[in-house]
């Protein structure tokens, strides 16, 4: 398709966006509607976890055999999961996405940048809080850490350099500051803090960097990003421009990770307690173990946007009564599902991620691990909510001008890729984290001057979005127990990274695809001549 084709749809999709910033008010009057978006969110996760389940039966049956009470808490955690996810989406339709876009739309009113970047640091630091990825990343570091580093205090630091990222973001679409500049500037502050960070965090700190986009962050940015854009007044520029936001905002924590390692941490110690092993001998009394934990962890995290919705609400929003009821509601279901999940992928499904990750590269044959890894990172992309929700902003904002399944196709290699790399890594202890970040992220900055602007928004969304709920709990969990099984192994250093590659390799697939279009484009003005 060539570049005045692309801009001809994308400028025809731009006449509808204003209207379609207005988000739909849910109708309490139509059960049947309600309980088939509900379904779609079951079939949804169901596509996102059961491609695991069968990956972990099928080594099960073959390579690394587990006990009946492992599969068995894997299973419920699978149960919990799957359950707990589907309701947090659900609920997330009906709460925070719609808390987003009435924030976007107050925003679109105002010009006031020092209104905006004040919202822009309270929303992301309290929107961050409640990100599940987040929360489950910052318990793998405790863990990981012996406690030498808490999990309230990544959780709290990532909160704040996403915080000071989204309030930079959001002035940078109203003032029309170049999306590809301003990523160059904040990679280079990146790789000057990395020059004398530790290997442990600089690690920790490129994966917080993906965990924070997920299921709870993306929607709410994008609808953000969807309202501030309309403080444009160029209408082909404000749909491009909208893209990029995520990306800017998934610097925010490796910047506030690196001065955390650089003016406060200490150093780190591994724990002692070997990975191959489930201290138990219920089947249920680690999930009842973790319930009034997570329960209070997830009341906390939702505790501020609750009460932040609830002043706008009075101040400034005066939403109907229906559609008040309907986000309450919906924050009730984030709760629940959140909790859900949490107890999961914390008591069952974490635990088998270690075990099979141990065996796995405890085998004499290390190509299992890296086909293993490659294969786990091809069919967690597929579908990651988070994903699917970039895909199909993308395919309607440019009005099919970029497909969905041609964007999903590249990251599920990329991150196929990424995860392998993440195995090698393992295998050669002398291969360190920035031999890869490095060079790719230098591949990814080049890349930004030779394809089309709209790609360069997409590519940093999408290296945000690709770890998700599935990548931060199993995938992580995988990569940590085999880790463990190496002799000699920094287990910090090499349990962490993975998700700093898997955040890293669809920026560079996307903007590939990026000038494939260009070249393509090329190719048609030289045959129409």
């Amino acid at each position: 398709m060539g570049v005045k084709e692309t801009k001809t749809k994308i400028e025809t999709a731009s006449k509808n966006k204003e209207r379609s910033a207005i988000p739909p008010s849910p109708n309490p009057g139509k059960a049947v509607p309600t309980m088939k978006l509900f379904l779609s969110k079951i079939r949804e996760v169901l596509q996102a976890v059961l491609p695991i389940v069968a990956i972990v039966l099928l080594l099960h049956a073959t390579l690394t055999p587990l006990t009946a009470l492992q599969l068995e808490r894997f299973l419920l955690g699978a149960f919990c999961i799957i359950a707990g996810l589907s309701i947090f989406l659900h609920g997330i339709d009906f709460s925070i996405s719609m808390i987003g876009k009435a924030m976007g739309r107050t925003f679109s009113k105002t010009a006031n940048l020092i209104l905006l970047a004040g919202a822009g640091l309270a929303l992301g630091f309290i929107i961050s809080i409640a990100e599940p990825d987040l929360h489950i990343l910052a318990g793998q570091v405790e863990r990981l850490t012996a406690g030498t580093v808490s999990k309230w205090s990544i959780i709290l630091v990532v909160s704040l350099g996403i915080a000071a990222l989204l309030a930079l973001g959001l002035i940078r679409i109203v003032r029309n500051i170049v999306l590809h500049k301003l990523l160059i500037g904040l990679y280079a502050v990146v790789f000057i803090l990395a020059l004398s960070a530790s290997d442990e965090f600089l690690a920790i700190a490129f994966d917080a960097s993906g965990a924070t986009t997920g299921a709870m962050t993306v929607p709410f940015i994008m609808s953000m990003a969807l309202g501030v854009t309309l403080l444009r007044k160029d209408n082909i520029a404000a749909n491009t421009e909208g893209f990029g936001l995520i990306g800017v905002v998934s610097v925010g924590p490796i910047i506030a990770i690196l001065l955390m390692d650089l003016f406060a941490a200490g150093p780190v110690t591994p724990p002692d307690t070997p990975i191959d092993t489930l201290k138990t001998a219920s089947l249920l009394a680690p999930f009842l173990k973790k319930i009034p934990i997570v329960a209070t962890e997830v009341l906390l995290a939702m505790l501020p946007i609750t009460l932040i919705f609830l002043l706008m609400q009075r101040y400034s929003f005066r939403l109907s009564r229906r559609n008040v009821s309907w986000i309450l509601y919906g924050l009730l279901l984030t709760y629940i599902g959140l909790s859900l999940f949490l107890l999961g992928a914390q008591a069952g499904f974490m635990d088998v991620g270690r075990t099979i990750g141990y065996r796995v590269a405890s085998l004499e044959n290390k190509q299992y691990l890296l086909v293993t890894g490659f294969v786990l990172g091809l069919v967690t992309v597929l579908a990651e909510p988070a994903v699917h929700v970039l895909t199909h902003q993308i395919e309607d904002i440019t009005n099919g001008a970029v497909k969905r399944n041609a964007v999903k196709s590249v990251l599920s290699l990329g991150i196929g890729t990424a995860v392998a790399l993440a195995m090698l890594r393992i295998l050669f202890p002398q291969i360190q984290l920035w031999h890869y970040l490095l060079p790719g992220y230098l591949i990814a900055l080049t890349l930004t001057f030779l394809v089309p602007k709209i790609f360069v928004g997409i590519a940093f969304d999408s290296g945000g979005v690709a770890s998700g709920p599935m990548t931060a709990t199993f995938i992580l969990s995988f990569v940590q127990g085999a880790a463990s099984a190496m002799d000699g192994n920094n287990l910090v250093s090499e349990s962490f990274g993975m998700i700093a590659l898997v955040a890293m390799t669809p920026i560079i697939a996307v903007q590939v695809l990026g000038l494939v279009y260009k070249l393509r484009a090329k190719r048609s003005r030289e045959t129409d001549r």
